[in-house]
């Protein structure tokens, strides 16, 4: 996979002036035919930035690459039943996409040859995936709250481990952000977000005890000292700590590339940003209308967005002071938002009738 692109990041006074010369591109999917018989319900760039891809309602994924608009060159995958509800990529491979769907199953892509090439029944209907950073696992949340890690063998077909029910609504997950899966950060119906260890340990009392004892920015690095549950066991996960983030449900959640800030998306329309070092809520962004569906830093952490199912615009804030430097007018709300992950203040974001769009990808000189 291609190495990072190097860039110096763009100061907060700076920013303002230079992202309005971002030219905005429409990708325009040929399968749209009216209002809401196309709907975008997912987007995700890929590692390198160089293919973004998008699941939508009528059970289709389209890959796109930013630099060429045309439908020529896009890729259509096609094989869910059900409306796709989440995709994500493999963080270790450029080509490789993880789509789950309404009709409870869990695919895995081959992007270059358009093939799917696993298919995991998942038993009720996914509701989101995503990938440990190293690769070797993918984790569902069904729309039942079980949890449902998959894993990842070199030249084998995934499997599917042990099912993780949950005792509250569970809207994401995401793992430490480096090396193998040691901690998982998950967002409740509660208004709050877990972070547990992995692998899950065998069900025992002491295991389902919530130790909340404080952690610390250590705790989103590598460190193995548990061993994966025997297949067909009973697991549970330990939570190691829990934010109380938001008065109603927390929806989504995203780390900065550095791991300094923890954003949590509530269905309070705000958006909280914790320091992962001390695990305190440093400022909370509150220019949102409706739930936050999305939330997403900048390829170097400096500035955040969030997307929301109601309400219009797409307001662009400083991550270390809570101010909003830009702002994206759209006609719809946009409830589907990604910074372009590798150099570039470019931003994705779904809901517009005419398709895709990403800001930045037509030109601009920023």
């Amino acid at each position: 996979m291609a190495p990072a692109t190097p860039r110096k990041a763009v100061p907060k006074d700076r920013f303002p002036a230079l992202f309005a010369t971002l030219k905005t591109q429409t990708y325009h999917d040929p399968s749209t035919r009216g209002p809401g018989s196309h709907t975008i319900r997912t987007i995700a760039w890929n590692p390198t930035g160089h293919l973004i891809a998008t699941g939508s309602s009528d059970r289709s994924i389209r890959i796109w690459n930013p630099e060429k608009p045309q439908v020529k060159n896009s890729t259509e995958l096609r094989g869910h039943t059900g409306a796709v509800q989440r995709v994500a990529w493999n963080p270790t491979k450029e080509a490789e996409l993880a789509s789950v769907s309404s009709d409870g199953t869990c695919r895995f892509w081959d992007v270059k040859t358009r093939t799917c090439i696993a298919t995991i029944q998942l038993g009720d209907e996914g509701v989101t995936v995503g990938w440990a950073s190293d690769g070797s696992l993918a984790l569902v949340v069904r729309r039942d709250d079980i949890l449902i890690p998959i894993h990842l063998h070199p030249d084998s077909t995934p499997t599917a481990g042990n099912p993780l029910p949950q005792s509250v609504q569970t809207n994401q997950t995401i793992f430490n952000p480096v090396g193998s899966p040691t901690t998982l950060l998950l967002t409740t119906g509660e208004g709050s977000v877990k972070i547990c260890s992995w692998p899950p340990s065998a069900t025992t009392a002491a295991a389902a005890t919530n130790r909340d004892t404080p952690v610390h920015h250590s705790s989103l690095t590598p460190s193995r000292s548990s061993t994966p549950v025997p297949p067909g066991s009973s697991a549970s996960l330990q939570t190691l700590h829990t934010l109380h983030a938001h008065t109603s449900a927390c929806i989504s959640l995203a780390l900065s590339p550095t791991s300094r800030y923890l954003a949590i998306g509530g269905s309070d329309a705000l958006i909280s940003l914790y320091d992962t070092h001390d695990w305190i809520c440093r400022r909370t962004l509150s220019s949102l209308s409706g739930s936050v569906k999305t939330v997403s830093f900048s390829w170097d952490g400096s500035y955040v967005i969030g997307g929301s199912d109601e309400g219009t615009g797409i307001d662009i804030a400083h991550a270390e002071t809570g101010e909003i430097v830009a702002r994206i007018e759209t006609s719809m709300p946009a409830p589907c938002v990604g910074w372009h992950p590798n150099g570039k203040y470019w931003i994705a974001y779904s809901g517009d009738p005419a398709g895709l769009k990403i800001v930045g990808a037509a030109g601009g000189g920023l």
